[in-house]
């Protein structure tokens, strides 16, 4: 890009921050209109809650900040990349994306919109896109290289679904050919796509890996979302607890994702999780215990009550097992005021020595103002945000600093 160009995107700044839902809600619209076969890709409830348009913006926002270095932006492109992947995204796609971006930043912005500055955002539009294209192709490559795995979709079988709470049933997935599964890291997620009736679309969604790799299956453990005002029932994690049946055949897209853990590393770790974001959590913690490495673990959980605390005996279990782990867990309301280390009300870091330990590794996963309020709190006890990991569930669309 030249440097008039790179001043030109960088002069829309304010725009974006002022407009930009607005400008990137009205391109999904032109886009899914001009080619609906996308909508096989996109995810249609984060579509109407606003949350795919916002996570866009969000990300083009950070784009045009960064335009003289977008290299500060590689761990926000690698996330990307990583779930693009999981999507099956294709190079050919981009070609779309770019053509109806440019077309609604004309048509929102009108006069303002002048050849110059679409030629300008053409030019960094072509630069990001490259820059994606390159490093999804090395994921791609790198899934179909491992022993059992593949690129693109794969039939599975569910050999068993067990339930885990009054919300949550976990699916054992084999794959049909009965051929093995590419291993993965801990944390990591595969996507699972359903036909949806109602929307006559396929409609994917990535759900946390909840086992150790093994070579034979994957196991994912899914809340049952029930929707409410802000937001609808989960089309496909109804489908998946009430019309998947063991025996039935899915399509899963290989394992993705950069929220990981290293089951090796000695330094202490704590795991911060709220409802169903303790999955990811269920890898990494059997990944540790495992391998017989004695790493101190501090396991803090919330959820509404007992009912729905999925895996609470395996935890236990485990716990017992490793000898250098400490559970707490927190309730609405407590069953029993006895209870060790189970506490009433929200998660509080506050309430746990623990939870705060010189030299830890943090993983934070659940609700985004979950994961604000725990971030925040370890960046005001001194922790540097280079040991705060964390992964929101569905599009990202929040930022700590």
């Amino acid at each position: 890009m030249t440097n008039e160009q790179k001043a030109l995107v960088s002069a829309t700044v304010p725009v974006l921050k002022e407009s930009g839902v607005a400008l990137t809600t009205y391109f999904y619209n032109r886009m899914l209109t001009h080619n609906p076969e996308l909508k096989n890709i996109f995810n249609s409830a984060n579509q109407r809650t606003g949350a795919q348009p916002t996570a866009l913006a969000m990300s083009v926002l950070a784009y045009a900040e960064h335009i003289d270095n977008p290299a500060v932006l590689a761990h926000a492109v690698n996330r990307i990349a990583n779930k693009h992947v999981s999507l099956d995204i294709r190079p050919e796609q981009y070609d779309i994306v770019g053509k109806h971006l440019l077309a609604s930043i004309s048509e929102v912005l009108g006069d303002a919109a002048n050849p110059e500055l679409i030629d300008a955002w053409a030019t960094a539009y072509n630069q990001l896109a490259a820059i994606m294209i390159g490093a999804e192709a090395d994921l791609y490559r790198s899934s179909a290289n491992k022993e059992g795995g593949w690129s693109s979709w794969r039939p599975f079988v569910v050999r068993q679904k067990v339930r885990e709470s009054e919300e949550i049933t976990s699916f054992y997935l084999y794959p049909s050919d009965e051929g093995k599964v590419a291993d993965f890291l801990p944390g990591q997620y595969i996507t699972v796509r359903l036909y949806v009736p109602e929307l006559k679309v396929l409609q994917p969604r990535q759900y946390s890996i909840s086992c150790v790799p093994n070579g034979l299956y994957y196991r994912i453990s899914v809340k049952r979302e029930q929707g409410g005002a802000a937001r609808p029932a989960g089309y496909v994690s109804n489908l998946l607890h009430h019309q998947i049946k063991e025996g039935d055949i899915i399509e899963v897209a290989p394992p993705a994702g950069d929220f990981t853990l290293d089951a090796q590393a000695k330094n202490p770790v704590v795991f911060i999780s709220g409802g169903v974001g303790l999955t990811p959590f269920m890898s990494m913690l059997e990944s540790v215990v495992a391998s017989g490495n004695d790493r101190p673990i501090t396991w803090i959980h919330g959820c509404r009550g007992y009912e729905v605390h999925a895996f609470r005996e395996q935890v236990t279990e485990m716990s017992g097992r490793h000898g250098a782990m400490s559970v707490h867990t927190f309730y609405d309301r407590l069953e029993s005021e006895t209870q060790d280390n189970y506490y009433e009300g929200y998660v509080d870091l506050n309430k746990i020595k623990q939870a705060v330990v010189d030299g830890a590794d943090y993983y934070i996963c659940g609700p985004g103002v979950f994961i604000k309020k725990h971030f925040d709190y370890l960046r005001a006890q001194g922790v540097g945000t280079e040991a705060i990991h964390f992964e929101e569930f569905g599009p990202a669309i929040l930022v700590v600093e």
